[in-house]
């Protein structure tokens, strides 16, 4: 064979390692997989519970006076314990409450306003810090 013959062949394969390399040693695009934000703890149970202000007492005297017997409850006679649970945040805010156990006729609906409309409280605290607070209520519906 000539070595006109051989030249390209030669080129050709002294060539094809470097393009396989280039493409082996290319830097891989990475994906990191996103993190879930970091959502602040709820507790259930702290060293200092959240306060209502005035306390337990006025908590259940701001129930009694603020709680309006739905209509319908009346017709239908329904009584029973509408039990709502809520968040009591940091800053002694109340947020996201929902009725755990109902008793229906509007009842649920009326304890929940009545939990919405709730001044804020003294927040709990764990280790000496404002905590966000699990807290639940148990609201009485009783005709007279």
């Amino acid at each position: 064979m000539k070595i006109q013959h051989l030249l390209p062949l030669f080129c050709l394969f002294t060539a094809l390692p470097a393009f396989a390399q280039e493409e082996v040693l290319a830097p891989k695009e990475e994906t990191i997989p996103m993190a879930e934000p970091v959502k602040p703890e709820v507790f259930t149970g702290v060293e200092e519970m959240p306060q209502f202000p005035g306390g337990e007492k006025a908590l259940y005297a701001y129930v009694t006076k603020q709680l309006k017997y739905p209509e319908l409850a009346k017709e239908n006679e329904i009584q029973g314990t509408v039990y709502v649970t809520f968040v009591i945040q940091v800053d002694g805010t109340i947020t996201n409450p929902k009725v755990v156990r109902g008793i229906g006729g509007g009842c649920d609906e009326e304890a929940i306003r009545i939990v919405k409309g709730m001044p804020n409280w003294t927040p709990g605290r764990q280790g000496g810090k404002p905590v966000r607070v699990q807290y639940n209520l148990p609201i009485r519906f009783k005709l007279d």
